[in-house]
């Protein structure tokens, strides 16, 4: 099955800053393994148990660091995240719907049928609030996997991949928001809306000095920590208030996002890293991969996720709503799907918001965690057996 004729294929360009988000990305993709490996290897050393405790017990009154972490820095994350996904809709491939939909049916597929696959497993069970966990793409670790490749990989493929991942990321959002929220406070949840209707208007006002929306941002935050909403959503929201107008470098959003960037890529995210991953491998972990939620994990980020994002990529073809970009073919898309079922970051956090028992928290990282690497690892070779020896055209 090929593109429409050349004439007609939409082409993807790789922008300056594209290619500056794609370095920082892949960095940080490399930093995230290393600090996974530590953590792992320091919770299973002769440390491990004063490791571990370091990070679980309390650490400010009755707060843990890997609480601080999940639920305060962890908004700067999601703050990053939303100013990604506002660049992309004003300046990037999601400015043209028709380019848009490509990618935007692509990770819808590759939501729903990671879901459907661990839900077909887990209904009517405790463990079917888990059917979010395989939802996520961590694109990070994916960019960073596909960079191992170099100049070799085609830019429409990178292109596609980030924003399947960007999209992926929005799903997931909106995802905690409606299944992930704990019962609501609504005078908290009414002050952080009047905050956000407020940084609203200053937007409108054309009011460009970052520390406002910084300020009234963290009050908005604690509102909502309080409210029952996941606090940190308050990320997301507060970057779409920050203002875009065109998006160059004097931009508000331009600048906190620069800004952000390495903070979260060498703070933010190695931190997650080390919180989520000091744990204690239990005795026949293995066999805890055979349970009907780890399997539910490990089919949705190994099988739901490529099939998703193929079956969906098609249909939008097929309906004449979208068309492959020139240097893309099927089996590129295939193989977008297999690296977007590396699902780390998005993943791990899911499963701290689905879980409150300890041992299923744990069984569930160490099945995303399976689920992550094989993918990359099978994504990684697949890619450069193609890039070695290119096939006919699917």
């Amino acid at each position: 099955m090929n593109s429409s004729s050349p004439d007609k294929t939409p082409s993807w360009q790789l922008t300056q800053l594209l290619s500056d988000f794609f370095q920082s990305e892949s960095r940080s993709g490399f930093i995230l393994l290393g600090c996974t490996l530590l953590s792992l290897i320091l919770a299973n050393s002769g440390l491990g148990s004063s490791y571990v405790h370091f990070w679980h017990d309390p650490l400010i009154g009755k707060l843990s660091a890997e609480y601080l972490i999940n639920d305060g820095l962890m908004t700067l994350f999601f703050l990053l995240v939303g100013l990604e996904i506002e660049r992309e809709i004003y300046l990037g491939e999601l400015s043209d719907i028709r380019a848009a939909l490509l990618p935007v049916f692509a990770a819808l597929g590759g939501m729903l049928c990671p879901a459907l696959l661990h839900w077909l497993l887990n209904g009517g069970e405790i463990t079917q609030r888990g059917a979010g966990i395989p939802m996520a793409t961590d694109i990070a670790f994916a960019l960073g996997i596909l960079m191992l490749l170099g100049k070799q990989v085609p830019v429409s493929l990178k292109i596609f991949l980030t924003a399947l991942a960007i999209i992926d990321d929005l799903g997931a959002v909106v995802v905690i928001a409606v299944f992930y929220s704990n019962g609501l406070s609504w005078g908290y949840l009414i002050a952080a809306l009047g905050i956000f209707a407020f940084l609203g208007l200053l937007n409108r006002l054309d009011v460009r000095r970052l520390w406002p929306y910084l300020a009234l941002g963290l009050v908005a935050w604690y509102c909502m920590l309080h409210s029952g909403v996941h606090a940190t959503l308050t990320g997301v929201v507060l970057a779409f208030l920050v203002p875009f107008r065109k998006g160059g470098k004097q931009s508000p959003s331009y600048i906190l996002e620069h800004r952000l960037s390495d903070i979260v890529a060498f703070a933010v995210l190695p931190l997650f890293a080390l919180a989520n991953t000091a744990m204690i491998i239990p005795e026949g972990w293995h066999t805890g991969l055979l349970t009907h939620n780890s399997l539910g994990i490990l089919l949705g980020l190994l099988v739901g996720k490529p099939v998703g994002v193929f079956l969906f990529s098609l249909l939008a073809v097929r309906l004449g709503l979208s068309q492959l970009p020139a240097g893309m073919n099927w089996w590129l898309v295939l193989i977008a799907g297999i690296f977007g079922g590396i699902g780390f970051t998005m993943s791990m956090f899911v499963t701290l918001l689905a879980f409150d028992d300890p041992a299923l928290v744990v069984s569930s990282k160490i099945a995303v965690m399976a689920a992550s690497g094989l993918c990359a690892i099978i994504g990684f070779c697949w890619l450069r057996m193609i890039l070695q020896r290119p096939p006919r055209h699917i």
